[in-house]
């Protein structure tokens, strides 16, 4: 008799647990300044790793003068890279685990391909960022392509592991004008756009331009360059290091995503709301318990980097808890779409 296959749900979410780190080192990379700690990809360089030794950082340096070998920032860069790597490998074996086991009942196999090619996109967005030295459009779009990883990720842990389905039993449509299925992709739609409108602030260096909260500059409609601050492409040639705008562009981006943060703390606190009375079931209510939770952490990290002049490790922690977020919508619209026939796994063994 053939043998049953192994679940692929254990290596799904190790896979997605690891995207979650390097979400995190990425935006650890990005804040310290690291983007271009190794002027050249995939290697730092011309070296698999960091020249060490005397005479390796004197032929690096003379290979790129205009970027002297910092051994911190190349050290951070190139484990950020390592990093994505590993994933990347990991993400792969289960895209061909899949199309192997395509015969077997309830199998997934488009969604862990069209992962597979996000992660190629992704790989050639980390090389842009250095090619183009940190242009804030492919900055955001890796920004941005890192979370979609994240998020297909884990959807694909909740549809196909029994976790999953356990944790969508209990689901109760409410007839409503407004579904709760409905307002749980809005969420999603709300929130990608603040995360894009983060990426574009962090790209180019506006999270300073506003150091005093409520107001920003001491007055709350400080001068601004909103035409300026939103263009996404200036041609190529241009180092990004460190920015290319003035004052009033960067502070229309800073100001945008601080609207952005009200009008999306505003929604995700009605749909917290919403869900803890009952709508969509008890699944649908102790997530929102969850989201407002990190609803109000994500606020309080928000103003402090701001009053506190952008700390690295409160930076980082608001991009961590920025994929949570993320995480945690991704699970309600998870809990609100149950499967008509759930995947459960099963064990290896012969029958």
């Amino acid at each position: 008799m053939k043998a049953k296959s192994r679940s692929l749900a254990p290596l799904v979410l190790f896979t997605t647990a690891l995207t979650l780190v390097v979400v995190i080192l990425g935006a650890y990379t990005r804040l310290a300044d690291a983007g271009l700690g190794c002027p050249d990809w995939p290697g730092c360089y011309g070296h698999l790793g960091v020249p060490k030794t005397a005479e390796d950082v004197v032929a690096a340096n003379a290979r790129f003068p205009e970027r002297p070998v910092e051994a911190p920032k190349a050290w951070t860069e190139m484990v950020h890279r390592y990093f994505a790597g590993t994933l990347g490998l990991l993400i792969f074996a289960i895209a061909v685990i899949s199309w192997r086991r395509r015969q077997d009942t309830g199998q997934a196999v488009a969604l862990p391909t069209a992962i597979a090619a996000l992660v190629v996109f992704q790989a050639l967005l980390g090389m842009w960022t250095v090619t183009l030295q940190l242009k804030p459009v492919v900055v955001m779009a890796h920004l941005l392509g890192g979370f979609t990883t994240l998020a297909l990720l884990w959807w694909l842990f909740l549809r196909t592991s029994a976790m999953g389905t356990r944790l969508a039993a209990g689901f109760r449509e409410v007839p409503e004008t407004m579904t709760p299925r409905l307002i749980a992709v809005v969420s999603l739609v709300v929130l990608y756009a603040q995360i894009a409108l983060g990426g574009w602030t962090s790209a180019n260096y506006a999270a300073l331009a506003c150091t005093d909260f409520p107001t920003c500059q001491s007055v709350w409609w400080p001068a601004m360059d909103f035409e300026e601050g939103f263009v996404l492409w200036r041609g190529l040639g241009v180092n990004y290091e460190f920015g290319v705008l003035d004052s009033a562009a960067r502070t229309a981006i800073h100001m945008a995503h601080r609207l952005g943060a009200l009008v999306t703390a505003g929604w995700l606190l009605f749909v917290s709301i919403y869900f803890m009375k009952g709508a969509g079931g008890p699944a649908a209510r102790r997530v929102a318990g969850a989201l407002a939770v990190l609803l109000i952490v994500q606020l309080g990290l928000g103003i402090t980097n701001i009053v506190a002049a952008l700390p690295l490790a409160i930076a980082v922690a608001h991009n961590a808890v920025g994929a949570l977020l993320l995480l945690s919508i991704v699970t309600l619209n998870h809990v609100l779409h149950p499967r008509s026939t759930a995947v459960s796994p099963v064990t290896e063994g012969a029958t």
